[in-house]
């Protein structure tokens, strides 16, 4: 790609990041998700059978056959901007990148051997430009942080994990796996999301996009500090309960709350690390040969610490609260439930008390499922 290209895409200068390693956007939790994923009791030996069996073939035949490929050619405008993320994160070999026809607003990056982009019509037309290139630099960011391997193996456990359901034993070590993996998955949203703000060099864009995936085309209706807000009462609100509640509803699914996304999101692009890397000041893929796992292990420690510490969440500042010797822990419960862990007034744990389940996000390798 010549670099002459690129300099004014879109009609403003942005910074590009030559030899950026993924360790500079990459999310604490992210890395310490997967340390934890890989020490998960039988993974290594399903990873590698896995890679041998999944049918990575069939899905580039089936998007080649079914979809339509971004190109000179085709969504010439989907490939200028495919493009220019590659060139802004320094990514060598730009990956195909599919438009799938599906309504729900949604993107991905799968592949074993290499990455595959696929976004669906209907996120082509709920964002604009700048928004789409945020999502396109997400994606991205997912292909060069070498993402797409492990949400190839996800999308094909939790297709499994249907088949074998009636399998009690094979069923409980299978969702073993697509749990933890759904764990890393939502903390790597948070690197992409990142990655997608490097790219697009627009923090409003990206908040904007964030808005439409929840709230559909009608922002003259919606309000980012509003939005943002909702982020911060989701946190805060109620007892122990609903911090129980909040941990049950995510579980399903492959992506965070968008709301949580967009404060992560805005909360980094006011941090020191955010501004380090726009100077310029960035780790680089040559050095990551010398990066310390242990290293890596202990700022993703120190970031949950930080997490746990700085928390409004009521589960979270108990925790906060135990860690630092504080007393009275079986009243704070109590007080915490609320009554609930007692069943006496109103707080009884009667079965109307249960909230309906959510139906896990639908992860067919069409695409759809759900959240970009």
């Amino acid at each position: 790609m010549p670099e002459e290209s690129h300099e004014n895409v879109p009609s403003r200068q942005r910074r590009r990041f030559e030899g950026i390693s993924s360790r500079a956007y990459e999310h604490p939790a992210d890395r310490s998700a997967l340390v934890a994923l890989r020490k998960l009791s039988g993974f290594d030996t399903v990873f590698k059978a896995l890679s041998g069996l999944l049918p990575e073939r069939s899905l580039r035949l089936l998007f080649l056959s079914d979809s339509v490929r971004v190109s000179d050619a085709q969504f010439t405008h989907l490939n200028v901007m495919l493009r220019d993320a590659c060139y802004i994160l320094d990514l060598e070999k730009v990956p195909p990148m599919y438009v799938n026809q599906d309504p729900q607003p949604n993107a991905m990056c799968i592949g074993l051997d290499e990455p595959i982009i696929v976004v669906t019509t209907g996120l082509v037309e709920l964002l604009d430009e700048e928004e789409m290139r945020a999502v396109i630099g997400h994606e991205v960011g997912h292909a060069l942080s070498g993402h797409s391997v492990y949400r190839t193996i996800l999308l094909f456990l939790t297709s499994l994990a249907l088949r074998v359901a009636w399998i009690p034993l094979g069923n409980l070590a299978i969702m073993a796996i697509v749990t933890a993996l759904r764990e890393w998955f939502r903390k790597s949203e948070l690197s992409a999301d990142r990655a997608g703000l490097l790219v697009g060099q627009d923090l409003e864009a990206s908040m904007r996009g964030l808005m439409k995936i929840a709230g559909g085309n009608h922002l003259h209706e919606m309000n980012v500090d509003a939005f943002l807000a909702q982020a911060e009462e989701y946190e805060a609100g109620g007892d122990l309960r609903d911090s129980v509640l909040k941990i049950l509803n995510v579980m399903p699914r492959s992506h965070p709350f968008t709301t949580v996304r967009a404060a992560e999101l805005k909360k980094w692009a006011e941090s020191r690390d955010y501004q380090r890397i726009m100077d310029g000041h960035y780790p680089r893929r040559d050095e990551d040969g010398d990066t310390s796992v242990t290293d890596s292990f202990r700022q993703s420690a120190a970031s949950y610490a930080t997490d746990v510490k700085n928390s409004k969440d009521p589960l979270m500042k108990l925790v906060s609260d135990i860690a630092g010797g504080a007393g009275d822990l079986g009243g704070r419960v109590r007080r915490g439930f609320g009554g609930f862990a007692t069943g006496s007034g109103g707080g009884s744990s009667s079965p109307t008390d249960q909230p309906p389940t959510d139906r896990p996000d639908d992860e067919s390798p069409n695409g759809s499922n759900g959240r970009p």
